[in-house]
């Protein structure tokens, strides 16, 4: 991306998120925000064409932003280190940190990609934020886990989300707890899979003894 256009779309996305509490990821925000893009000095051209998808491609714009700004401050916090426990739910909170002066912003986001026809960019995003996280967390896994630890994560992440908009307490205490309680489950649910999965390993191949039921014979050699 060219630096003028990166800076139009920070320009706009700094105009926008004020004014999504009150008029959503619309249209009407966005050519407002536009506007208020020019008038800080950005150039028309640039405003314009800085979100040829509409507000959909700002709110993913946002999200990423958001990303970013979560994997550098998880950095040089070393959230990297330690256990995963501590890890994933530091970086989690961290992230929810971050995006709390947009709190509304995101609660319209949610309703947004609710609408019908915006159930694979939500999942898209989702996917990035989680993977995110993970690298964040320092994880390098490449095999069947890389997948499990994120299918997970996302039913982590989600479930604190929504907990968290709707959040009263101080310092947002419950939902920091309500995401202890969601790590530790998900982390018994990864221990069980992997057990299991190492029995399995160990387990004779039943094809052996289904075929003799199925055909009354021993079977010959598989393919």
């Amino acid at each position: 991306m060219s630096a003028p256009r990166d800076l139009a779309r920070q320009a706009i996305l700094k105009a926008a998120l004020p004014a999504v509490p009150f008029d959503g990821w619309s249209a009407p925000m966005l050519a407002a925000a536009v506007a208020g893009a020019i008038a800080a000095g950005i150039e028309p051209v640039q405003a314009q064409q800085a979100f040829p998808g509409g507000p959909r491609q700002l709110l993913a714009y946002f999200m990423a932003e958001t990303d970013r700004g979560m994997l550098a401050q998880a950095a040089a916090q070393g959230l990297s280190e330690g256990p995963v426990r501590a890890r994933i739910g530091g970086i989690i909170r961290l992230r929810l940190e971050i995006l709390a002066p947009h709190r509304e912003a995101i609660r319209r986001a949610l309703a947004l990609q609710l609408l019908p026809g915006h159930g694979s960019g939500t999942l898209q995003g989702l996917y990035r934020t989680v993977d995110a996280i993970w690298r964040a967390a320092g994880d390098e896994s490449t095999d069947f886990s890389f997948y499990s630890k994120r299918a997970l994560l996302a039913a982590v992440y989600s479930t604190t989300l929504l907990r968290w908009l709707d959040d009263q307490s101080e310092d947002s205490a419950e939902t920091w707890a309500f995401l202890e309680r969601r790590i530790a489950g998900a982390l018994r649910l990864g221990k069980a899979r992997r057990r299991a999965e190492k029995l399995l390993r160990r387990l004779p191949s039943p094809l052996p003894a289904l075929t003799r039921l199925r055909y009354g014979r021993a079977p010959g050699p598989v393919a």
